[in-house]
C-alpha cells in the first residue's frame, strides 16, 4: 500500500509538469500585455518596454517557463502583478470560502443523490423513478448561473430567509456561517446531485438483479436493509469513483458560483486576475486546483481497499 501511494505521488510530477506547460503556453499566446494593463493607459511605449523587461516578458518562452518552473520547485509561485503580494499569501487569504463551499456543497449532494439513485433504482419505471430522472435531467440542462439567481431572488429577495451575497467566515459562527452558504452550495451541487443520482440509479438497477439480492430477500431481509447494507455496498464502487470525478465539476462551478454570490473565493479570485491578466495568479490557483484533483482520485483509489477486500495494491 505505501509503495502504491509512492508511486502515485510520484506520478503526480509529470502531470503537474505538462499542465503547467499548457497552462504557461495558453496564458503566454493569450491576447493583451499584462506590462501595458500595468502601466496604464497614459504610458508611453517606453514606460510599457520598461515594465516588461522588469516582469521579464521580453525574455524567450522557454527561459520564462524555467524561471518559473524553478521557482515553483521551491515553493515559490510567484507575485501577484497588480498588488505585489506573494500568490501564496493571496491564496491563503481565499482559500477558506471555497474550502468551505465545496465541502457543504459534497455534503449536501452526496445525502440528497445517493438516495434518490436507490430508490429511483428501486421504484424502476414508476413515478418515483421518473421525476428523479427528471431532475437529472434538468440539472444538468440549467446552467449553474441561471439556478443562482433564480436560488438568490426567491429565498434571499422574495422570502428574505438567505443571505443573497456574501460570506460569512466560521470565525463569526457556525450559523451564520452556514446560511451565507446554503444557497451557493445548492447551486453548485445540483449538477452534482444529477450526476450522482443517475450513476447511482444505472448501478443499483444491475446489482438488485444479483442472486444475492435475491437471497437477501428471500430470508425475510427488510427492503431498506437489502437495498443499503446489501445492494447499496456492492455498487458502492462506480458511485465513488463518479463523487471523485465530479469534483471537476465543483472546481469549475465554484468560479460562476462564487461570481454570482460575491464570495471572496478562489474562484472570483481567478475571475479577476484572468479580467486583469495577472498571469502569476492564474498559475498559481490552476496548479493548486489540477494537484487537489490528482490527490482526491488517489484518496478515491485508496477507498476501493475499503469498499472491496478483493482489491489489493
Amino acid at each position: 500500500m505505501l509503495g502504491f501511494i509512492l508511486r502515485r505521488l510520484l506520478a503526480t510530477i509529470p502531470v503537474m509538469l505538462v499542465v503547467g506547460f499548457f497552462v504557461f503556453g495558453l496564458l503566454s499566446l493569450a491576447p493583451g500585455d499584462p506590462a501595458a494593463i500595468v502601466a496604464g493607459d497614459q504610458a508611453s511605449p517606453e514606460d510599457v518596454q520598461r515594465i516588461r523587461a522588469s516582469l521579464g516578458l521580453d525574455q524567450p518562452f522557454l527561459v520564462r517557463f524555467g524561471t518559473w518552473g524553478g521557482r515553483i520547485l521551491q515553493g515559490d509561485l510567484g507575485t501577484s502583478l497588480f498588488t505585489n503580494l506573494p500568490v501564496t499569501t493571496m491564496i491563503a487569504q481565499r482559500i477558506q470560502p471555497t474550502l468551505s463551499l465545496m465541502l457543504v456543497t459534497l455534503a449536501i449532494a452526496v445525502s440528497l443523490a445517493v438516495p434518490l439513485g436507490v430508490v429511483a433504482a428501486w421504484r424502476a419505471g414508476r413515478l418515483v423513478d421518473r421525476c428523479v430522472m427528471g431532475f437529472a435531467v434538468l440539472g444538468f440542462s440549467v446552467p449553474v448561473f441561471v439556478v443562482g439567481y433564480v436560488l438568490a431572488y426567491v429565498f434571499a429577495i422574495k422570502l428574505a430567509w438567505l443571505p443573497a451575497q456574501g460570506y460569512a467566515p466560521i470565525e463569526a459562527g457556525v450559523r451564520p456561517w452556514l446560511a451565507s452558504l446554503i444557497l451557493p452550495a445548492t447551486t453548485l451541487g445540483c449538477a452534482y446531485v444529477a450526476l450522482i443520482a443517475r450513476v447511482t440509479r444505472a448501478t443499483m438497477l444491475e446489482v438488485l438483479q444479483q442472486d444475492y439480492v435475491r437471497t437477501a430477500r428471500a430470508k425475510g431481509l427488510g427492503q431498506g436493509t437489502v437495498l443499503f447494507l446489501h445492494a447499496l455496498k456492492n455498487a458502492a464502487i462506480p458511485i465513488v469513483t463518479v463523487i471523485g470525478i465530479g469534483i471537476a465539476l465543483l472546481i469549475g462551478g465554484a468560479v460562476v458560483t462564487e461570481t454570482v454570490f460575491a464570495i471572496p473565493g478562489l474562484g472570483r479570485l481567478t475571475v479577476d486576475a484572468i479580467l486583469r491578466r495577472d498571469y502569476p495568479v492564474i498559475q498559481g490557483i490552476v496548479l493548486l486546483f489540477s494537484f487537489t484533483y490528482v490527490l482526491v482520485n488517489l484518496v478515491i483509489d485508496l477507498s476501493y481497499t475499503l469498499l472491496d477486500p478483493r482489491i489489493r495494491y
